[in-house]
């Protein structure tokens, strides 16, 4: 193998942004009829550091008194309902993974990862990563490195032949912790926080990806 390639999921591989939103105001439907619903920009902007913390974000947003322990389950559950109604992978993904054959291909994210496996393989795109790690697969989460180690483990890769790709922050104190190279796609959920804390590299198109490996 030429080495590992690691992907966050949401703003990353897939915009799932719209399904979300709609759990989330669905969620906050079921335990406070007649809130406001958020607005798409606003879940976004809350999107990527886990359920957990979307929901408490959410909650404390929308003025909901409830914890989010109680929340979790009824976001959980709208969301089951509406995975794959609007979600898509990004322009250019499925030809970027067509063209990294050779690599050891898989996935870091902090979403859930029942849900996160699913949504992958109904999309048709489980089949190309060896692995999927998700939130509640691991003890830790994003930005510990502990995920990215174990995947460097389980594809007998070394550091130096790794890169972590994702759209935020959190994807490259992810990667610099376990001492492999970043690469953040401009296109995501939370772009600016890649202005705040840069990636070695960032790419405005996954289709990037493939040429920028070759040349390392």
């Amino acid at each position: 193998m030429k080495g590992l390639v690691v992907f966050d999921l949401d703003g990353t591989l897939i915009d799932s942004s719209q399904d979300l939103a709609t759990a989330v105001n669905r969620a906050l439907q079921r335990v406070a009829p007649g809130s406001e619903p958020l607005r798409l920009e606003t879940v976004r902007g809350m999107i990527g550091e886990g359920a957990r913390n979307l929901v408490a974000k959410s909650l404390a947003e929308a003025g909901v008194a409830q914890t989010p322990e109680e929340f979790l389950p009824v976001f959980l559950e709208c969301y089951s309902e509406c995975l794959l109604d609007r979600t898509l992978p990004y322009p250019g993904v499925m030809e970027a993974l067509d063209r990294l054959d050779g690599w050891a291909l898989a996935v870091l994210t902090n979403k859930p990862g029942d849900m996160s496996r699913l949504i992958l393989e109904r999309l048709g795109m489980r089949e190309r990563f060896f692995r999927v790690y998700g939130g509640g697969d691991l003890p830790s989460r994003k930005p510990d490195p502990e995920g990215l180690q174990r995947l460097l483990a389980e594809a007998d890769a070394r550091a130096e032949d790794a890169v972590m790709v994702g759209d935020s922050a959190i994807d490259v104190r992810t990667g610099r912790a376990a001492g492999v190279r970043t690469v953040g796609v401009s296109y995501g959920l939370d772009p600016e926080s890649l202005k705040r804390e840069p990636p070695d590299v960032l790419i405005d198109d996954m289709r990037e990806l493939p040429g920028l490996l070759r040349r390392r």
